[in-house]
């Protein structure tokens, strides 16, 4: 969720400069979580880099400090999104009595989706990119996730393929859901994971 997971690109791939002291850390993460709320509150469209300064308590220099416009922006926000969404996914499935086949992470998947989609601010509308834009990054990353639940090898071409089309497909789906409620429909996301378990089985078995 928003605040809870590790500071995206301290690589320097999305950021122009990376935070070095906790002090500039934290101004970084208080941007990103202004970024969220204005994202619920204005859309996409309506974002700017001077609102988010305000809401975040900031200077407008410290935003351009860390980011060229709001694009990057929000591509910080939607890594920021995909790593706390892997690190919560990742906890449910260590815990205690939860299964260890692929079909149980599927279901983990969706449910801490519709989890943060629920409750994470700015995911309603970012979640892992920019409206409009893959979901490539997702896919890239369930591999490691999934480790030895996997019954085939992880870079098999066609598993990378069925991995991207059972994410946006899931992804589409569950658009639906939350369009038809504003919590999700639950019959749509019980279609959803039918819909994904049923196709990945033609590669997972």
């Amino acid at each position: 969720m928003t605040g809870a997971g590790s500071v995206p690109g301290t690589d320097g791939g999305l950021l122009r400069r990376a935070p070095v002291q906790r002090r500039s850390t934290e101004r970084l993460e208080r941007i990103l979580d202004a970024c969220a709320q204005l994202l619920d509150e204005a859309g996409y469209e309506r974002l700017s880099t001077r609102a988010v300064a305000a809401r975040a308590g900031v200077p407008i220099g410290s935003v351009y400090r860390f980011f060229a416009d709001k694009r990057a922006m929000a591509d910080a926000l939607a890594h920021r999104n995909l790593d706390d969404f892997l690190d919560r996914t990742t906890a449910r499935l260590a815990e205690p009595g939860t299964g260890g086949g692929w079909r149980t992470a599927v279901e983990v998947l969706v449910d801490e989706y519709t989890a943060m989609k629920r409750t994470a601010p700015g995911f309603a509308l970012l979640d892992f990119g920019v409206p409009g834009e893959t979901n490539h990054d997702l896919a890239e990353r369930l591999p490691a996730l999934l480790g030895d639940r996997l019954t085939t090898d992880p870079a098999d071409p066609r598993l990378r393929l069925a991995l991207v089309v059972a994410v946006e497909a899931a992804d589409a789906a569950l658009q639906l859901a939350f369009r038809a409620d504003p919590e999700g429909d639950p019959r749509v996301v019980a279609e959803t994971k039918q819909l994904v378990l049923a196709y990945l089985a033609t590669v997972l078995g």
